[in-house]
């Protein structure tokens, strides 16, 4: 089954996604840019807080880094490693950096998901350069929510080969970037191991805030229950990039 990624900003947000049966809480500010952070003290403490009442898997983002400061996306990767979130997702933009950028990251003692932005299609390169490295998750996503879903940048096509080379690696696969309850249909037929949302979750879009029903029917719109968390709860938190995978 998909697993459903819940986008949140507050404490009240990720409690809501996870009764609601989101299977992994992923806290991002939507207001500091596609792959806004929160800050790390918020990261921390919503972490805690959200673990002494759900066994939901938590991710969190690094922000949006420029491509070629693999210093900072490495420091910043590893401050958020260290609030005791799961999964650190971090932006790959297309281009030159992209593979200096996977190599640092896959070095990295935490449990990072390359995001690879799709806004101008797919560097299926990097994506095998990824899986070869040995991430055990990796994920598409878009930078401009302004310019339509992952849909109207990427055919179905590619996606479905994308997955396919990602599974065919060992590794899962995610897709998000805009997407609506819409779009649960074409999800269902591509059968990601994990599809992300924001502002579908949320009353007045990206920017509003989360509506617990809405999880409610996205969840029942991609089929299934919570079978997801029992391969995305790592057995030790950031336990490195190349973790045994499932």
């Amino acid at each position: 089954m998909t697993a459903l990624l819940a986008s949140v900003r507050t404490l009240d947000e990720a409690l809501g996604a996870a009764a609601a049966g989101a299977d992994v809480v992923d806290l991002k500010d939507p207001h500091s840019g596609a792959l806004g952070a929160l800050p790390l003290a918020d990261i921390a403490s919503i972490t805690q807080a959200l673990r002494a009442r759900f066994a939901v898997p938590i991710s969190a983002t690094i922000g949006d880094l420029p491509a070629q400061a693999l210093d900072a996306m490495a420091a910043r990767a590893l401050a958020v490693a260290a609030t005791g979130v799961d999964y650190v997702k971090v932006g790959i933009a297309p281009g030159p950096h992209a593979r200096a950028a996977l190599a640092r990251l896959a070095a990295l003692p935490a449990r990072i998901v390359p995001l690879f932005i799709a806004d101008r299609g797919l560097d299926l390169a990097a994506i095998d350069a990824a899986c070869a490295l040995g991430f055990a998750i990796v994920m598409v996503d878009t930078e401009d929510k302004r310019a339509g879903s992952l849909f109207d940048c990427v055919d179905l096509g590619t996606l479905r080969h994308m997955l396919q080379r990602v599974h065919a690696a060992g590794a899962r696969a995610g897709l998000a970037g805009s997407l609506q309850l819409e779009h649960a249909g074409p999800i269902r037929a591509l059968a990601p191991d994990i599809a992300g949302f924001s502002g579908a979750l949320c009353d007045g879009g990206r920017s509003g805030a989360l509506n617990p029903a809405r999880v409610r029917a996205l969840r029942a719109a991609l089929g299934g229950g919570t079978e997801a968390r029992a391969w995305l709860k790592p057995a030790t938190a950031n336990a490195g990039a190349a973790a045994p995978r499932d």
